[in-house]
């Protein structure tokens, strides 16, 4: 990149952070590599520690002035390749930036910083009898910031809808460091939607440095509902009548054969029947009259697909239980393997039934230990394949697999990503879904931004750098760098 001076940029940044603030040693520096996807990596040039906004807007100035590439960072649990530093950015991480700025219980909203982990906040709200309703698997470490670069979702989503649903107000580093506004605190704004348009961008629009989300009421009163089938197929179709009923639960989940018994010989056991093929978790909530009436539009639904055992759960104790093995399930699989790929595409329910049991015969195909878990609610599908990484020859396979399942997805009628982001993982699938004048429209866009390409470069976009390509001046550029700096 001409024009690029990582040394300069740290002789400008070590004038405003603390040196222990700024790794650069090659050791500390590969421990931001990769995300939760750990098919990718990348070393990044250094690392700045940044906790406040002051710090970040300076950090991207700088960037900017010196033409060196950047990428946002959270707590890393993104799973499509999002946070991976490409032609050897810089690490922007703003964990540190983890103060809940406001609580408004009459407005019903907070304030807060990126750093923000997901569960910390609903837990927050909850003392003023309120909720932060998205809830992604990874809530207890994944932060808001990430949350929102990727508009995430979770098993909740299906009710509540995703995070840019909860998102009214955004400050804002663009590409070059200027700080601007999205949104407003009551969520209404003239004009294009420029919230929306950030909700989502993968960090390729620049760092958001505090929100302003919608928080919701607590429910009056919650059941769990945990139903097992001789089938996946019938777990499918007792979704699809559940919703035809009327029946509006927050959450409906399925996992297969293969994690039942993975989430059953962990630390995350639930009671779940390890002799059944699929279990559908369903969550209700309302007032008291309400939850009986989903209750019988549940149990007739599992009750029509032939279910083996149906549970209800009113106490936390018990719901709780019930939820472990599903927001566990990715944790347990590492019993299985080494390495986890969780892949992400929707496709309508209708196509539930075939599509999972066309996915199952790829894994077959590919000769793959594949399962699924999945929000079956809106169809977001998240087929895991379990494998060692190490193995280059097994790794080739995983990768065409999830090409073919992504293919697969998009030709029910689908689409690429419910909630895990194109990242690097799908950039080159986005054909798939978008015309050649969409795409162009969409980085054109992007390059209007950020017209130097230094904020996450490489990521959403097809023809972007690989991560082969991200060492192409060579494996000792970092390590000179560090000499210079260090």
């Amino acid at each position: 990149m001409p024009g690029r001076s990582d040394a300069a940029l740290f002789k400008t940044l070590a004038r405003i952070l603390p040196r222990t603030r700024i790794i650069t040693d090659s050791g500390e520096r590969s421990l931001y590599d990769t995300d939760g996807l750990a098919l990718y990596r990348g070393v990044p040039g250094a690392v700045l520690l940044l906790e406040n906004a002051e710090e970040v807007i300076a950090a991207v100035r700088a960037c900017h002035h010196h033409e060196v590439p950047f990428v946002p960072r959270g707590a890393g649990t993104g799973l499509s390749g999002g946070a991976v530093p490409l032609d050897e950015a810089w690490i922007l991480d703003v964990t540190g930036m983890d103060r809940i700025i406001e609580i408004d219980p009459l407005e019903s909203l907070a304030r807060i910083e990126p750093g923000v982990v997901n569960l910390d906040l609903d837990r927050a709200a909850s003392d003023y009898g309120l909720r932060y309703a998205p809830d992604p698997s990874s809530q207890r470490a994944c932060t808001l910031g990430g949350n929102i670069a990727e508009n995430s979702g979770g098993p909740h989503c299906f009710r509540h809808g995703m995070t840019t649903r909860h998102i009214l107000a955004l400050e804002v580093v663009l590409p070059d460091g200027t700080l601007t506004s999205l949104g407003s605190r009551s969520g209404a704004t003239a004009g294009p939607d420029e919230r929306g348009l950030f909700v989502g961008s993968e960090g390729t629009l620049g760092i958001a440095i505090e929100a302003t989300v919608a928080l919701i009421r607590r429910p009056e009163q919650v059941r769990t509902f945990l139903a097992s089938f001789s089938s996946l197929a019938a777990s499918c179709r007792a979704v699809s009548r559940i919703i035809a009923s009327g029946a509006r639960p927050a959450a409906l989940e399925i996992l297969d054969r293969l994690t039942i018994a993975a989430v059953e010989a962990s630390v995350f056991r639930a009671g779940y029947p390890t002799d059944a093929e699929a279990v559908l978790l369903v969550e209700g909530e309302g007032s008291p009259a309400e939850i009986e009436e989903e209750t019988a539009h549940v149990r007739a639904a599992c009750s029509a697909e032939g279910a083996l055992t149906f549970e209800e759960a009113d106490d936390l104790e018990a719901r709780t239980r019930l939820w472990r093995g599903r927001k566990g399930a990715f944790g347990a699989m590492g019993r299985v393997a080494r390495d986890l790929y969780v892949l992400d595409g929707v496709v309508p329910r209708r196509a539930l039934a075939d599509v999972i049991e066309k996915i199952a015969a790829i894994g077959k195909k590919y000769e793959l230990i594949l399962s699924n878990v999945f929000h079956a609610g809106d169809g977001n599908l998240h087929p895991n394949i379990s494998f060692d990484a190490r193995d280059p020859e097994q790794t080739t396979r995983v990768l065409a697999a999830g090409a073919e399942i992504l293919e697969l997805c998009v030709a029910a009628g689908g689409t690429l990503s419910g909630e895990h982001g194109i990242g690097i993982e799908k950039r080159d699938h986005m054909g798939l879904v978008f015309t050649e004048l969409e795409l162009e429209t969409q980085t054109r866009l992007r390059d209007a931004i950020d017209p130097r390409g230094l904020s996450n470069p490489g990521k959403v976009f097809p023809g972007g750098r690989s991560c082969v390509e991200a060492g192409h001046r060579g494996p000792g550029h970092a390590a000179r760098v560090e000499r210079i700096i260090g």
